[in-house]
């Protein structure tokens, strides 16, 4: 199976291989294949949470590309084409990562050539033909998907559609009065609606099966319930009855009901997530973003997250966090690394690498957290990444190329693995302490401190002792490589004058401008300067590691007690701005080496063979060869809902 599948604007789609998945048992197979197929049902929801405009836009698109007569080899027409897969790639008209909106590259005018040239006959909003022209093409329209600039009303300068008419003041005070009125333990408000202000009047639409996305969720349901008979326990089948009734009632009690009963199924070797779960997109960071993650245990890779999971305990009492932030019994804190079969929703075509859940505080403290590191993903980053000049550009010296070809993998697998299980999973609040307290450096906050406790940890000699790491040169690398992406390497992913937006990056920098700031003068990393060009070099591996527990100590202080104003000013001092000079350097050097910045993945095609008897006798697994005809097939196949 070839990684690499196709490059466009600044993307490249590869595929992800279903590692030994023929070894799996013939129920586990159709438990896989069916709920990959609620994965798959719910991607219209997560178009319409990302804009108002995405789906009839998508219909638009999708309609001239499929009925065009004109010259498909012109200039326009490929134009045409890197922008509709740009906008399938970020499941809406705004850049997945820089929230801002897609630039096409054709006029208002071009695109009416390209609609007279096609069949418009079937599309069901030609009166609004004009308007979604507008939206497209007139960059001052839905100009930013989330806006985390925090000198104005942060859903005002917003264009995601999680709220319509409702101030961020009115929001805010309008979930803030239901905690309090719930008391201990309430559930999360706000993740599963939109907030409407009509006629005067704040009220919620909440997304379930007879309510809004009613025919996306209701698809879901139907899976799901294919799902049941082949689960491989119990609790398998209690949680998913669980979703089932969520999805039913949209009761937010049911689904922390669901998550405890999820957290606490450790037997199987297949697992999913499905529902309303990341609150990223949200500037508020309150409503949940709809995805879907189908996945198998890696038994191999397995064995180094449990080694992690079983020491839990220790490293919570090792860090270098203030006791009374410290848990002082550590509960339920589980990891696996998995090989994902199928993804949805928010996690396609883009994918985390890792994922800690449930998100809600109170079930973590007293339930614990499922943590996994997606071991097919990562490989195929790796292997997409050796021998494209990337490293050889912006490595220092060539002994920090060396030790990340020999340890880097592992080094990111384990930064993974410490992120996911043990960072997320670290910490407490203090008593009425909410993770909204934070309000929008909430996200950037908490992945900050995640990161913190596995750079604190991978250099930390206990991973030696518990046979993790071959040697501490895999801490090194991840040090070298850390800072080398957070100072350099992610500023090919910004556009020239842009400050950071996402979360991962605005972490990303304030970890490694903060250590290099507090670093420099004791001479822990220095700038090198060699032909014109900025190189990072770490003098004191040792002491940027106790920087890192410093950091993490505040960090975790800031969370705790719900500390807004040193937040804001953490964030906003080390993870915003760019240095200009430094950029346009970055820039320069990256273009000439011809890569795509981000990438995504298609997903395999799952299908059911049967034998004369009309019986499933196996599941097997096709690996798609084209994005276009992929994303033209989900359109068909599971786009249940309207514009």
């Amino acid at each position: 199976m070839k990684v690499f599948a196709e490059k466009f604007g600044d993307i490249k789609i590869l595929r992800y291989e279903l590692t030994d998945f023929e070894q799996l048992s013939l129920q586990q197979k159709q438990y896989i294949y069916y709920l990959g197929q609620a994965a798959l049902c719910g991607r219209d929801i997560l178009w319409d949470q990302n804009n108002r405009y995405n789906l009839r836009i998508r219909t638009l698109l999708e309609t001239i590309y499929q009925s065009y007569t004109g010259d498909r080899q012109s200039d326009l027409f490929q134009q045409f084409q890197v922008y509709l897969k740009r906008v399938w790639f970020s499941n809406g008209i705004h850049h997945h990562y820089s929230m801002d909106k897609i630039r096409p590259g054709f006029s208002a005018g071009d695109l009416q050539k390209l609609i007279n040239a096609s069949n418009l006959s079937g599309f069901p909003f030609l009166h609004e033909l004009d308007e979604l022209i507008e939206v497209i093409t007139n960059p001052a329209l839905e100009a930013k998907r989330v806006s985390l600039d925090s000198s104005g009303d942060l859903l005002e300068a917003s264009a995601m559609n999680y709220y319509q008419g409702v101030s961020q003041a009115e929001a805010e005070a309008f979930y803030k009065a239901k905690k309090q009125a719930a008391g201990e333990n309430a559930p999360s408000f706000g993740l599963n609606s939109q907030l409407i202000k009509e006629n005067g009047e704040i009220n919620e639409k909440v997304w379930k099966a007879d309510g809004r996305y009613g025919k996306a969720i209701q698809q879901i349901i139907i899976w799901l319930e294919k799902a049941l008979p082949f689960a491989e326990n119990e609790l398998q089948q209690q949680h998913i009855r669980q979703l089932i009734t969520y999805y039913q009632t949209g009761n937010l009690k049911q689904f922390d009901e669901y998550s405890i009963s999820w957290v606490n199924e450790l037997d199987g070797l297949v697992d999913f997530v499905n529902g309303f779960i990341e609150v990223y997109g949200d500037p508020l960071g309150i409503k949940g973003s709809w995805e879907s993650i189908v996945n198998y245990k890696d038994l191999e890779g397995t064995k180094r997250a449990t080694t992690l999971s079983e020491n839990a305990q220790w490293f919570e009492t090792h860090s270098p966090v203030a006791d009374s932030f410290k848990k002082k019994e550590v509960k339920g804190v589980s990891a696996k690394v998995i090989h994902v079969a199928m993804l949805g929703g928010d996690c396609y075509p883009h994918t985390p690498i890792g994922i800690n859940l449930p998100n809600a505080e109170w079930i973590r403290e007293e339930y614990g957290s499922k943590s996994v590191t997606i071991e097919n993903v990562t490989k195929s980053y790796f292997l997409d990444s050796l021998g494209n000049g990337m490293l050889e550009e912006f490595a220092e010296s060539a002994e920090e190329v060396e030790r990340a070809k020999t340890y880097g993998y592992l080094a990111g697998n384990l930064h993974t693995d410490l992120h996911e299980c043990l960072g997320h999973g670290s910490g407490k609040m203090m008593p009425g302490v909410k993770p909204e307290d934070l309000k929008n450096y909430y996200s950037t906050m908490e992945e900050t401190r995640a990161d913190l406790f596995a750079l604190y940890y991978v250099l930390d000699e206990k991973l030696l002792a518990l046979g993790l790491v071959p040697s501490m040169e895999t801490g090194k690398a991840e040090y070298d490589a850390y800072l080398r992406n957070g100072l350099i390497t992610q500023l090919t992913r910004i556009e020239p004058g842009k400050d950071l937006e996402e979360s991962h990056m605005r972490n990303r920098q304030l970890i490694a401008k903060w250590a290099f700031e507090h670093g420099q003068a004791d001479g822990v990393v220095s700038w090198v300067k060699r032909e014109g060009k900025s190189y990072l070099k770490i003098k004191d591996y040792q002491k940027l590691r106790e920087l890192f527990g410093e950091l993490l100590a505040e960090v975790q202080r800031m969370k705790s007690e719900g500390d807004l104003q040193a937040a804001s000013q953490l964030v906003e001092t080390y993870g915003v701005k760019v240095d200009k000079k430094l950029h346009a350097e970055v820039l320069e050097r990256f273009k000439k080496l011809d890569i795509a910045p981000y990438a995504g993945f298609l997903n395999p095609e799952l299908r059911l063979i049967k034998n004369d008897n009309n019986d499933v006798a196996d599941v097997e697994v096709h690996y798609a060869p084209d994005y276009t005809a992929q994303m033209l097939a989900y359109s068909t196949d599971y786009g249940f809902l309207k514009g």
